[in-house]
């Protein structure tokens, strides 16, 4: 096969040697860190939507991803650099599960069901033929990324499809053993071990005779020394036992080594210092700050808006906000169904960001809400909103050239700039926690290491002892000296009320002239600050409801599950008395996303007819203000 393509990364002997293999090889690629699996895979499909007369359609290869942002990119890089493959969609597990789910079984409200428990659906409704009875075409190539974080629910998922289809479908594996970080998903630290890169030995066992076994060694990412600090490290990694004691003892040896490396690596500083604050501030090209958890992230991403330090403190990829020109779009009509014309008409009236692509929004759209006809069903539209399956490859993109995130949510990104929060030997964090998966950190701090092109340094870990960990509502919150104080709260996603339109609950306002206001004036990073309402009798288990205040106008309540959230974090015992607080400070606006509510609500509030408008999301630590010292922070 010859390179064809101008305009785009040349491809190595390793990189070609998996575009050319047929559409029904079962092939297992393992690449490390900065190989340009990416690059390859869409080349890949590229390929599998070939010219040829045993090319595939675009609909007959199924695409799972772990994240959004992962659609997203290889979204982008075929837009970019592919040829054939623009049809070609990438889901992630939990979306593919979602959408095979409610149109098997569309009786069924899916949306009351957790992201494993769906898993686990969808596991059982691949072997009573669920998949061939939704999809007109069954697949015949199905592409898996970052499989080394293939565990549990999600990896039984993905074994059951490929058992199901072994006769008629060949497939494209792609991972990396030493990057595996996703093992904590599993709880019990005996099932974890045995998890940890556990797909790649049943797919050797699963396919002995005709498993093809390709690697990628080549990195493209690094290109000075520093950058490459790590690299050496990935093999060892590869290669660690399977026995757990082993693994562990073979691990914190590693640990150590990249510790060492990196400890080795010029010191940015601290996050107090003037110099290192203007230099985040002023470094004009992609940089990142990695921490070992969202503790740490949430205290630096703090500390630099208090420092006037625009950055972006990236989102769980569980958090799953559908883009603002969805309700924009939906707003301007009624009709139930709409045509690819009538849709490119409304999309022209609609602010978009300059890399939405109409055609892709029309395609992915139709993928999740196909009406007979060639229609667009708009009523499954306002379902896939309601009910977190959105299309992946929509989701918004985060724009900022500074990022803090855990080493977790920047997996497979990269930065021309990475700094990495120091950290602790393998010794001190067995003191500081409980059940540390050994092998778990020092692949996460492999991971850290092997983001930047260029620059990778090291910076002082921020001060956390107060920082503690609520298991049953998976927040961080900030304690005290005292066990039962309370001095903040961490903003989760629908944590702002959802069910009703801004301006028609808690508080008075035009709802229609508010949605205008939230789209020209809020922007992400912008401060807010939640406010008691009242002090009013509230049901048991709730908190008082709190208005979101942006530059000192309401523009939108707290949700119920905040206010659940809130109580249950400051109701440290039975009998204890709580004092809510006045005002919640630090919190930010991460995004704006489409939501949807309840339609006659929507309707009397002159919305339109889908029920569905814009809030503003929330991001951050809340800290909490009395009586006598509210007021004194952003927003007033």
């Amino acid at each position: 096969m010859t390179d064809v393509f101008t305009g785009t990364p040349p491809l190595t002997p390793e990189q070609q040697a998996v575009v050319d293999q047929p559409w029904d090889a079962r092939l297992l690629v393992t690449a490390g860190a900065g190989a340009g699996k990416t690059h390859t895979l869409v080349r890949r499909l590229d390929a599998l939507v070939g010219h040829e007369e045993d090319a595939l359609e675009a609909g007959e290869i199924l695409v799972l991803t772990f994240s959004r942002a992962a659609a997203r990119e290889l979204r982008d890089r075929i837009a970019r650099y592919g040829d054939r493959a623009g049809r070609v969609r990438a889901q992630t597990f939990d979306s593919w599960a979602y959408s095979l789910l409610t149109n098997a079984y569309p009786d069924e409200e899916w949306g009351r069901h957790s992201f494993d428990e769906r898993i686990r659906q969808a596991e059982s409704a691949i072997t009573k033929g669920a998949v061939e009875a939704v999809h007109p075409v069954a697949p015949a190539h199905i592409v898996v990324d970052e499989v080394q974080d293939l565990v549990g629910d999600r990896r039984l998922m993905v074994e059951t499809l490929l058992d199901h289809f072994q006769e008629s479908c060949g497939f494209t594996m792609v991972g990396d053993p030493a990057q595996a970080i996703y093992g904590f998903q599993v709880k019990d630290p005996q099932e974890r071990a045995l998890e940890t890169n556990a797909f790649f030995d049943w797919l050797r066992a699963s396919y002995p005779d005709d498993l093809v076994e390709l690697h990628l060694t080549e990195n493209f990412r690094a290109s000075t020394d520093e950058a490459r600090t790590a690299l050496p490290v990935g093999r060892s990694l590869q290669a660690l036992p399977s026995a757990p004691d082993e693994a562990t003892t073979a691990a914190e040896e590693i640990h150590d080594r990249l510790r060492v490396a990196l400890m080795d690596q010029p010191s940015f500083g601290g996050f107090t210092d003037r110099f290192v604050l203007d230099s985040l501030r002023d470094f004009p090209d992609s940089c990142a700050i990695l921490c070992r958890d969202n503790r740490q992230a949430l205290l630096i991403s703090e500390t630099l808006w208090e420092n006037g330090v625009p950055h972006r403190l990236r989102r769980s990829a569980q958090d799953r906000p559908v883009p603002s020109w969805a309700a924009a779009l939906l707003r301007r009509t009624s009709s139930e169904t709409l045509t690819q014309e009538r849709f490119r008409e409304l999309m022209a009236e609609v602010p978009l960001s300059p890399d939405t692509e109409v055609e892709r929004c029309w395609r992915s759209l139709r993928g999740v809400a196909r009406a007979r006809n060639g229609l667009l069903d708009l009523a499954r539209v306002r379902r896939s909103i309601a009910e977190g399956w959105f299309p992946d490859d929509l989701a918004p993109k985060e724009p900022s050239p500074l990022v803090v995130s855990t080493v977790h949510r920047a997996k497979g990104l990269e930065f021309d700039r990475v700094l990495v929060v120091e950290p602790s030997p393998v010794a001190q964090l067995r003191k500081q926690f409980d059940d540390v998966d050994v092998p778990a950190e020092a692949r996460a701090l492999y991971v850290a290491m092997t983001r930047p092109r260029y620059d990778l340094y090291r910076i002082t870990a921020p001060e956390s002892w107060r920082m503690r960990y609520h298991r049953a509502l998976d927040r961080w919150y900030v304690g005290g000296r005292q066990r039962w104080e309370r001095l903040g709260l961490e903003a989760k996603g629908q944590d702002v009320c959802s069910e009703h339109p801004p301006g028609t609950d808690g508080f008075e306002d035009s709802p229609a002239a508010l949605q205008d206001h939230l789209a020209a004036s809020v922007r992400p990073g912008d401060p807010v600050v939640l406010r008691k309402l009242h002090d009013l009798p509230v049901d048991e288990g709730q908190s008082p409801p709190y208005v979101v205040l942006h530059e000192g106008r309401p523009v939108a309540m707290t949700s119920e599950r905040f206010r659940r959230d809130l109580h249950t974090s400051l109701k440290v015992s039975r009998s204890w008395e709580v004092r809510w607080p006045n005002e919640i400070h630090g919190l930010r606006i991460d995004t704006l996303e489409t939501v949807a509510g309840s339609r006659a609500s929507g309707n009397r509030a002159g919305l339109g007819e889908h029920g569905v408008w814009l809030v503003p999301r929330l991001s951050g630590l809340g800290r909490y203000k009395s009586g006598e010292d509210a007021g004194e922070g952003d927003n007033r």
